[in-house]
């Protein structure tokens, strides 16, 4: 079972590297393309992105990032935040023929690093996961319609791109066709992210306040693994999660399918 989260299963180092764009102010955007899904197909390359806080991409020490940005001709762009943190951190930068949607799938808020050192990370964010898949039904749904529809190449972020853009990325892959540990080794490449997302905390808190929560920007397997086998547990799988409590329909599978899959080669 692969568990190295600078290698993709199947696909080997070379994918992992072209998987992470580089930016200098996101660091963990990433292409879910060249995955392994349904019917012999692949997840096509440069459709399909996840990621960190757009809101960087604001500010005048931005503006090559948001070159890059725009040369990934990206026109659809799914914010997964609560409106206050928007309104805190920014969105991403209004431009011509971009489609902005924002879905706060998330309805508890919570800090986690003001978290104690005795809590788990696995245990602790398996629950919060079931949580957000429980009071999200509405917005988690809404998302998948918006990319199911995208016109060009999409993203999903929230502010680190690790828990809420997690679930939408294990449901989007699921739906697809993605295996489950391929699904598992997406989520951990966060941890090549996780220093420079607690970086990031520093710089936007004031210098007196602690992180107190060693697993603060981690992304173990475990704990997706977890969250998989919650779904089985629950619904039979993820994909009977989303047929049962997203009303997700053929139609809708095969949307996604038409417009993110390719042949393979």
């Amino acid at each position: 079972m692969p568990t190295n989260p600078q290698m993709d299963p199947q696909i080997g180092a070379a994918a992992t590297a072209r998987r992470h764009v580089a930016f200098d102010r996101l660091h963990n955007f990433r292409d879910l393309g060249g995955y392994p899904a349904a019917d012999g197909l692949v997840v096509a390359w440069g459709r399909l992105y996840r990621a960190d806080s757009l809101g960087k991409l604001r500010g005048d020490d931005a503006s090559a990032d948001r070159e890059r940005f725009a040369a990934l001709g990206i026109r659809t762009v799914v914010d997964l935040r609560y409106p206050w943190e928007i309104a805190k951190r920014g969105r991403v930068p209004e431009q011509d023929g971009l489609d902005y949607h924002n879905l706060s799938i998330e309805h508890r808020p919570y800090d986690q690093a003001a978290l104690g050192p005795d809590v788990d990370v696995e245990t602790f964010l398996v629950e919060k996961y079931a949580e957000v898949a429980a009071d999200g039904v509405k917005e988690i749904r809404g998302a998948l319609d918006v990319l199911a529809a995208a016109a060009g190449p999409a993203v999903f972020h929230c502010t680190s791109g690790k828990d809420r853009t997690g679930i939408i990325g294990a449901l989007v892959l699921t739906l697809l066709g993605v295996d489950d540990e391929v699904i598992v080794a997406d989520f951990a490449l966060t941890g090549l992210a996780t220093e420079r997302l607690v970086a990031d905390w520093r710089s936007w808190v004031p210098a007196d306040r602690e992180l107190t929560w060693p697993g603060y920007g981690r992304a173990p397997a475990g704990l997706m693994r977890r969250f998989l086998a919650w779904a089985e547990a629950e619904h039979g799988s993820l994909r009977g999660y989303a047929e049962a409590q997203l009303g997700v329909d053929d139609a809708l599978v095969a949307a996604l399918r038409t417009r993110y899959l390719v042949a393979a080669g």
